[in-house]
């Protein structure tokens, strides 16, 4: 990391939207001419029992009955109705990483500084952040692009701890015959993905992401966001571990008001070839989160043409 912080006068201080300021009613009208059929890909992990999380910040997802139709329906009865009137509700607990979801520009600081000149002082309350959290996100529509990475060093994945550089990634979009533009989202396969709920253990033993100078080739080009197909978007362990945890993080929250989007599943994209194409994430709206399940859809322009959906789901228990 470097030592002086993202000079945010381009946006001016107390800004809230970071890199998604560059968002316009014309550049949501260029995104959505990208879309050319109707074919859709779910690029979303369903949320159930079990989905890998990372303690002690985060706690497991955990799901279970509010009310039955059984029971339901004798209380009802009890109260006098003669129709049998059963319901089924459900209780939920989770962080708001769990399984597919967007950080908040407030999830992360460097020391007391929050994104846009906040600090964690006044942004950050008893009952979740002040600023920064996650409704001040607008829904992304924009370009987006799949770089596929998976295969440089000659395996189906790339393994824990190898870094992504930004090398890596100039000659994955020299490759793959794109180019990341300002307004942007960059979604990165890494192959680690396939872990997800078959190994989690493996899962999180450490990742293959991109590293703080990949993050900042992509973030001074100008993107909205950043993802991958892992549980924290960045190379774990780091570089620079211990000494330094989270850079990427720090850096596009932070310093570049980047959003991250985390444990993506892109291998059928890959597989389908599809680079680029219309984004389209819509952040759940709670107020005071710090992170987000979210819906996603993506559109793409390339053969075979059609709707690419990434869509946030639940599973019961």
């Amino acid at each position: 990391m470097t030592s002086c912080l993202h000079d945010h006068r381009k946006w001016g201080s107390g800004d809230q939207l970071g890199a998604a300021n560059q968002l316009s009613p014309e550049s949501t009208l260029a995104a959505l001419t990208l879309a050319k059929t109707g074919r859709v890909l779910d690029l979303s992990h369903v949320i159930e029992n079990g989905a890998p999380y990372i303690p002690p910040n985060q706690t497991p997802y955990v799901i279970h009955s509010g009310a039955t139709a059984r029971n339901s329906q004798k209380i009802r009865a009890a109260m006098g109705a003669t129709n049998k009137v059963g319901a089924n509700l459900e209780r939920v607990g989770m962080t708001m990483h769990v399984g597919t979801h967007i950080d908040a520009l407030g999830h992360f600081s460097i020391g007391e500084h929050l994104y846009g000149g906040h600090n964690i002082n006044d942004s950050v309350g008893d009952f979740g952040l002040i600023d920064l959290s996650i409704e001040n996100m607008p829904p992304l529509i924009t370009r987006g692009l799949c770089l596929d990475v998976s295969g440089l060093d000659g395996g189906e994945h790339l393994t824990p701890g190898r870094a992504v550089t930004a090398d890596d990634l100039n000659r994955t979009c020299e490759a793959q015959d794109v180019a990341p533009q300002p307004g942007d989202v960059v979604l990165i396969n890494t192959g680690w993905g396939r872990y997800f709920m078959t190994d989690n253990s493996t899962y999180l033993e450490g990742e293959p992401g991109p590293d703080e100078g990949a993050a900042r080739l992509l973030t001074e080009l100008g993107v909205v966001a950043i993802g991958a197909d892992n549980m924290a978007l960045e190379v774990l362990p780091g570089t620079n571990h211990p000494d330094v945890m989270m850079p990427v993080h720090q850096h596009c929250l932070v310093e570049a008001g980047v959003h991250i989007i985390e444990n993506l599943v892109l291998a059928e994209l890959v597989n389908n070839k599809v680079n680029s194409f219309c984004f389209v994430l819509l952040p759940r709206n709670i107020k005071a989160r710090q992170g987000a399940p979210s819906d996603l859809w993506l559109f793409s322009n390339v053969r075979p043409n059609g709707i690419i959906s990434c869509q946030m789901a639940i599973r019961r228990a």
